[in-house]
Parts: C-alpha cells; sequence; structure tokens
C-alpha cells in the first residue's frame, strides 16, 4: 500500500490500514526500526480492577490465533 509524505513532513495512513490496526486520532508512538517506521498506537493508562484482577482497556484491536502467533514470535527475535 502507497502513501505520500507532504512538504511538511505528514504521512497519511489509509483508512483501511487504520482501521486494520486499531489507530486512532490522537498521539501515536513513532520507532525508526531499521530502514522502516513503526507506528504504534499510545495504550490507555488507565487500568480497570474486575474481580480482583486488572484488566487492560480495550483498543478495538481484535486478536486472532494468527496475531498472537506473530506477537510471540516477534517477541522472540
Amino acid at each position: 500500500m502507497r502513501a505520500t509524505i507532504d512538504k511538511a513532513g505528514r504521512l497519511v495512513i489509509p483508512k483501511q490500514l487504520r482501521d486494520h490496526l486499531g489507530l486512532r486520532p490522537g498521539i501515536v508512538e513513532v520507532v525508526a526500526d531499521g530502514a522502516a517506521l513503526r507506528v504504534e498506537p499510545i495504550a490507555n493508562e488507565d487500568l480497570h480492577e474486575r474481580q480482583g484482577r486488572l484488566v487492560i482497556p480495550r483498543s478495538g484491536v481484535g486478536l486472532d490465533d494468527e496475531a498472537v502467533q506473530a506477537l510471540r514470535h516477534a517477541d522472540q527475535r
């Protein structure tokens, strides 16, 4: 998927990709990852306690088995 960076350095991430990744308007973390950029939503700092356990609020991103496996493999690198 291609996008354009304007003269001010702004990059518009296509809606389909924003929706897939759960990116919402607001501040994000941008990290150099080799020759690439990684854009990460900043997690909500609010934790809720439910039945004696801390629960992280929903981000709007669904995780299936494939996504969990990818996260596990990324953590092992």
